[in-house]
């Protein structure tokens, strides 16, 4: 006996120890612990552990006669049945808890619920903020909590989630009444989901019906109401819930039922859109105005019941009849649909395709919708009122910021409905002289002065014969005249002698993105472009030789706000700046005293340049002060012959800018920079022809000429006075010449007539008035020349043929 309970005692000390040491371990084990990680089931299986070791070494140890009460039970088979089953159901525990955490770190960031955009939209913005357009299930108009009358929110608080302010995500009375309900009903007659459940619904999950869909959408209920206010949860709702007919929003329903702002609603009309939100299209008053009354009355009712209104509001609100006045959804149709068609083109460009097939999208742009109205209404006029008279049907204008590539207005014709067809983006047409500014900013750079002087006479290169308006020469004559007069024989030659390659190369960096044939037409404007590339390479010039990538994006949201794309265009350097204001000194002289005169603008010094294609089927101007530069084109879709003038074009283009006078402060261009010992940045490859023709004298085409010279080889003419690289500042003066005009049929390519001489002072000055349209000059007819029967080592156009010269309409001063 005494060696039993001497071994007894040593047992009970170890047990002691192993207790004491196992205590110790979780009570460490509970401090290291997180709250979320402290079980009651573990610590249970621990001590029911602890339980049957003791009792299996003390049933070892004692007699049958002497083991403490139910001390044999290990021994039981029902006992390990028990066992069995209890572990069973410990472990079944464990495991729903381990999922339910999983779930609960896998549940997205509830802050995303306050940038939510539906998948499948796309919303475009305007520079200033406000939409241009919507498209897809979006929530075209939101407003505030305060914004929202409180009969509203009331009214889907009774119909929704009575209890909303004081649950915790789920409401479990709820629960019980509506799963009584169903029971009772034999089906589905009541929901249960909260506010926050519907919320969590709408922005993470779908409508599949399924256990684990419901379980997080539980989860995510109560995490968002963790980590949101209920008025950011409420808000957010009403501002997102599906209404049916296309309406996102009680905002959207406002305007979609009963065409009025949501703060315009009349009790009834709330408790009908209140009443739509389970099943909008069996609610809708649209679809079934009688379950639309029928809904309406119990959701008046459920108010009355929790307290929001009296029973004889509700009465007042039951004798209202059913008056849906439905809308179009707002900004289903853009305010700019060419310039929006255009960016919803360039968006693969600069997002993931990924992300465009999620949709959700929100695209802020360039556009200053003011501008573009301004721009529209323009357009319209000019087709509506100088089109019938010269022969055109359609027109186009761009504008853009050189400073920062920025296309700020963007009207691609006059009714988008009729036709999508961009004309300032998608229509190729020949800029006529309007890209012998590309050809002498070259030269400009190349060395060449604006005071180089050219002879203007019979020309004919390698069988090809470019050929003025009016088949009259002028004898010697400076670059700067040539350009401000649109001589086409001098733009030639100046071709000749800077080179195809500078030339073209000078083009691309300055924003042109055409393929350029290096044919001696191309001085002319033989090779086709679009408006906006001409537009943007003029842009370069007002930007002091800078030029940036023209753009309509400026960045890009995904359907929870996070930022995907960012415009980052930097300029680069397309010509040096001294060439650049050279140039640009040149193109003033146009508008003052050219082709150009009817873009002056009053208050500020225009520099542009008119342009004119074959037959007159394109008719062109690009202008620009320093901070904007605006291109226009004039003419038909099918390419036909008009009876129009560039400075038409001229004109249009004054009737958008002077809108825009009062908000773009006056700006001056540079300063004129000294023309001698300047440094070229562009080397010339001059053209070696194989066979020359320069005539030294001016006069008619078909008056006799003298002192003519003939080349044969690839040299120069043993005459080189049809170019003299040397001047004056001090002594230069212009020389005189006929500005009369003839028009002949068999003519094959045209210069823009040329205005009165005036002498070329160092800086002109700016017209106080634009010249009045009735007073410009005859039309100008301007194009890529034909070909000569001869053989040339490089394809030209075909022969063409020039109609008589109309006279011009009178234009009115101004727009409506």
């Amino acid at each position: 006996m005494t060696d039993f309970f001497t071994k007894l005692k040593s047992l009970s000390n170890r047990t002691s120890k192993t207790d004491s040491r196992t205590t110790n371990r979780e009570q460490s084990s509970q401090a290291d612990d997180s709250p979320g990680e402290r079980l009651f089931l573990p610590r249970m299986m621990k001590r029911f552990k602890r339980t049957i070791g003791k009792s299996e070494i003390l049933g070892q140890l004692l007699p049958p006669n002497e083991q403490p009460p139910g001390m044999g039970l290990y021994r039981k088979r029902w006992a390990w049945v028990v066992v069995g089953v209890s572990f069973g159901l410990l472990g079944t525990g464990l495991a729903v808890y381990e999922t339910l955490m999983a779930v609960r770190r896998d549940l997205p960031n509830t802050a995303e619920v306050l940038t939510y955009t539906r998948v499948g939209t796309l919303t475009l913005k305007a520079a200033d903020g406000t939409v241009l357009q919507q498209i897809g299930p979006a929530t075209r108009d939101k407003v505030t909590l305060k914004e929202i009358p409180v009969d509203l929110k009331e009214a889907f608080l009774a119909s929704e989630d009575r209890d909303f302010y004081t649950h915790h995500g789920l409401d479990y009375q709820a629960i019980i009444r509506a799963s009584l309900a169903n029971l009772t009903a034999g089906q589905v007659v009541e929901g249960a989901s909260t506010i926050t459940q519907q919320l969590a619904r709408i922005v993470f999950l779908d409508q599949e019906r399924s256990l684990g869909r419901k379980l997080r959408e539980a989860m995510l209920a109560q995490k968002m109401e963790d980590e949101l206010k209920k008025d950011q949860i409420l808000e957010r709702y009403l501002n997102l819930v599906y209404l049916g007919s296309g309406a996102y929003g009680v905002a959207d329903a406002a305007w979609v039922y009963f065409s009025k702002p949501v703060n315009k609603l009349t009790l009834s009309e709330i408790a009908m859109i209140a009443g739509m939100a389970p099943a909008p299209s069996v609610y809708s008053p649209l679809v079934n105005p009688d379950l639309a009354r029928k809904r309406r009355d119990t959701v008046l009712q459920r108010m009355v019941d929790a307290g929001f209104i009296t029973a004889s509001e509700r009465d007042a609100a039951l004798t209202d009849p059913i008056k849906a006045k439905p809308s179009s959804p707002k900004y289903l149709n853009s305010a700019a649909p060419y310039f929006t068609s255009y960016v919803q083109q360039q968006l693969p460009k600069l997002v993931p395709q990924e992300e465009l097939e999620a949709g959700g999208l929100t695209v802020e742009t360039t556009l200053n919708p003011k501008w573009q109205k301004y721009a529209q209404e323009t357009v319209n006029y000019a087709i509506d009122n100088y089109g019938p008279g010269e022969a055109f049907e359609q027109s186009a204008l761009v504008s853009i910021d050189p400073r920062n590539g920025e296309i700020k207005v963007l009207v691609g014709g006059n009714d988008f409905s009729k036709s999508q067809f961009n004309r300032a983006t998608q229509a190729q047409r020949q800029p006529g002289s309007t890209f012998k500014t590309f050809v002498y900013a070259t030269a400009i750079a190349a060395g060449f002065s604006p005071y180089t002087t050219y002879i203007d006479a019979k020309y004919v290169i390698d069988g090809y014969q470019p050929h003025n308006y009016g088949k009259t020469y002028r004898g010697p004559v400076t670059v700067r005249d040539a350009l401000i007069s649109s001589i086409n024989i001098v733009a030639v030659k100046t071709l000749v002698d800077v080179g195809f390659d500078p030339v073209i190369e000078m083009a691309k960096r300055m924003g042109i993105k055409s393929n350029l044939l290096p044919a001696y037409s191309l001085a002319l404007g033989s090779s086709e472009v679009n408006l906006l590339e001409l537009t943007s390479g003029y842009g370069a010039l007002a930007n002091k030789g800078n030029h940036i990538e023209p753009h309509a994006v400026t960045r890009v949201f995904n359907r929870f706000g996070k930022l995907i794309y960012q415009a980052k265009y930097k300029p680069e350097r397309a010509i040096d700046a001294d060439s650049a204001a050279i140039t640009t000194w040149m193109l003033r002289g146009v508008v003052n005293s050219g082709t150009g005169g009817n873009a002056a603008l009053p208050d500020r010094a225009v520099a542009g340049k008119t342009g004119t294609s074959e037959k007159r089927r394109d008719l062109w101007f690009v202008g620009y002060i320093p901070q904007l530069v605006t291109g226009v084109w004039m003419g038909n879709d099918d390419s036909s012959p008009t009876w129009g003038a560039s400075s038409t074009a001229a004109l249009t283009w004054y009737d958008f800018m002077r809108n825009l006078t009062d908000e773009i402060p006056p700006e001056s261009f540079p300063d004129l920079p000294e023309l001698e010992g300047r440094k070229t940045t562009v080397k010339a490859k001059p053209v070696n022809p194989k066979r020359v023709y320069a005539s030294t004298t001016g006069g008619r085409e078909d008056d006799g000429e003298s002192s003519d010279n003939w080349e044969d080889d690839a040299g120069r003419s043993s005459d080189d006075s049809y170019r003299n690289d040397s001047y004056s500042n001090d002594s230069y003066s212009e020389p005189s010449y006929d500005s009369g005009y003839s028009s002949n049929s068999d003519d094959s390519s045209y210069s823009e007539p040329a205005p009165e001489p005036e002498p070329a002072p160092a800086e002109e000055a700016a017209p106080a008035e634009p010249p009045p349209p009735a007073a410009e000059s005859a039309p100008e007819p301007e194009a890529a020349p034909a070909s000569d029967p001869t053989p040339a080592p490089i394809s030209e156009p075909p022969p063409v043929v020039v109609p008589t010269e109309p006279a011009p309409p009178p234009a009115p001063a101004s727009n409506p």
